[in-house]
């Protein structure tokens, strides 16, 4: 029924080896890969012209053959064995979409030890095996692309590499996870709570049955280790980034945000400073005024301030499967150009100094300097001056002091936006807040970002 996919393609040392075709294997035809399928064939012209080449999909490897048969028709070749694909003699490049660390890093491995360029959009591959893979590829002499593994349809990776080549780099941060992004614009526009606003990005298909890597900030931590990674020439350090997700957000902070100014995302924040770089991903207050506190629903977007440059922004859909397909396509494009010339130069796998003696430290998390937003439950109102009177003790910088709205079966509250603090100093401070008596319950803090240049 279906071709086999060893002895159904023609010998590649058969072709011109100058403008012939580039033979893409894939591995996955879920929602990405079926979406880069059709692309490829609708905008085939396109493609080939901007490519220099003709790109085609030659042979699949997928769970169900009969389900990949109606996606890609008689004209690719099926298997059900990824490593088939991985392992072609007459693959010249393999898209890996089909998710997850264990096999997918074990069919890259082996496509990149067969001399095979590789395109994916897996973040969580690259954030748990990435330096492995991309060394593994600097040896070979191939090309390992992840456009569409950091911000969907942003090409974030590419202007970090070639439009702010000229740059360093001081700070990236963005909205780089659509669930969330959906579920804190639900929180505010509607004034649902959490609960309720995660089944609404469920029940759309913005949010999977189990929510986890995406509410608990682990996929916007896989993508800020890629983009740190690009932006500072670090190895990738996923574990060492600090995540909070927004699970215990209540929607009282949403609207006690909003009365100061300001809404509530969650950013994923990469900052040089002096003694190391800052790796954070946390549900932070943004001014209601700035760009990025517009950005709605499912929709991504990424800020990065570079010395000559100054701020740029880059904005675009976090979710699809075509707004995905147009990132892996474009890397197969950046790949169909590589004839003579060095992979590694051309497109480099993430333009770090893997032996760097000086590489930068992740900074931990008490010493990250960062404006506050606190929220404190009191037992009356006059007890305002005992919570600022606290914080002076503990040499918390305070800029701006209001009581909350009140709200019906919600007592008052304090108000607090600081000015830069250490994490640490106010841990401590936090911590004496709990313990006075005029404090009726647990105090709430958020970061603020503010984003300027």
């Amino acid at each position: 029924m279906y071709r086999d996919p060893v002895e159904s393609l023609e010998p590649l040392h058969s072709r011109p080896a100058l403008n012939r075709t580039l033979r893409v294997g894939m591995i996955g035809i879920g929602t990405v890969g079926s979406g880069t399928f059709r692309v490829l064939v609708r905008n085939q012209a396109d493609i080939a012209a901007r490519a220099g080449r003709a790109i085609e999909l030659v042979v699949v490897a997928a769970r169900n053959l009969g389900r990949a048969a109606g996606i890609v028709g008689e004209r690719v070749a099926l298997t059900a064995d990824p490593m088939q694909v991985a392992t072609h003699p007459d693959v010249d490049v393999v898209v890996e979409v089909a998710g997850g660390t264990g096999p997918a890093r074990d069919w890259v491995l082996a496509a990149i030890a067969h001399g095979k360029h590789v395109v994916t959009a897996n973040k969580a591959l690259l954030a748990v095996h990435g330096a492995e893979i991309f060394a593994a590829a600097r040896k070979q002499g191939v090309a390992v692309a992840y456009e569409g593994a950091v911000a969907v349809s942003i090409p974030i990776v590419k202007a970090l590499r070639e439009g702010l080549a000229a740059n360093r780099i001081e700070w990236v941060a963005g909205i780089i996870n659509g669930t969330t992004n959906f579920i804190l614009s639900k929180m505010r526009d509607e004034g649902l709570d959490f609960a309720a606003a995660l089944a609404q990005a469920q029940a759309l298909g913005y949010a999977e049955a189990d929510p986890s890597f995406d509410i608990e900030g682990i996929d916007a931590a896989h993508k800020l280790s890629l983009l740190a990674a690009n932006a500072f020439g670090m190895p990738l350090r996923f574990a060492d980034v600090q995540v909070e997700g927004i699970t215990a957000l209540q929607g009282l902070d949403v609207a006690c945000a909003e009365q100061l100014g300001y809404r509530i995302k969650l950013l994923g924040v990469a900052r040089r400073q002096a003694d190391g770089v800052e790796l954070r991903v946390q549900p932070s207050l943004v001014p209601a005024d700035h760009l990025m506190a517009h950005v709605k629903g499912s929709m991504n977007a990424v800020m990065v301030k570079s010395d000559a440059a100054g701020l740029t922004m880059y904005y675009g859909a976090g979710a699809g499967s075509e707004q995905t397909a147009s990132a892996v396509i474009a890397d197969l494009v950046d790949v169909a150009r590589l004839d003579g010339v060095n992979a590694a130069q051309h497109v480099p796998h993430l333009g770090v100094h893997e032996h760097a003696t000086n590489a930068l430290a992740v900074l931990p998390r008490a010493a990250v300097h960062t404006s506050h937003y606190l929220r404190v439950p009191v037992r009356a109102v006059s007890q305002i001056q005992a919570v600022t009177a606290c914080l002076a003790e503990q040499k918390v910088p305070v800029r701006q002091v209001a009581l909350a709205a009140e709200r019906p079966g919600v007592g008052p509250q304090v108000l607090v936006l600081t000015a830069p603090v250490e994490q640490g100093t106010l841990d401590l401070a936090v911590h004496a807040l709990q313990a006075r008596s005029e404090v009726a319950g647990a105090v709430a803090t958020l970061c603020v970002e503010l984003l300027e240049g």
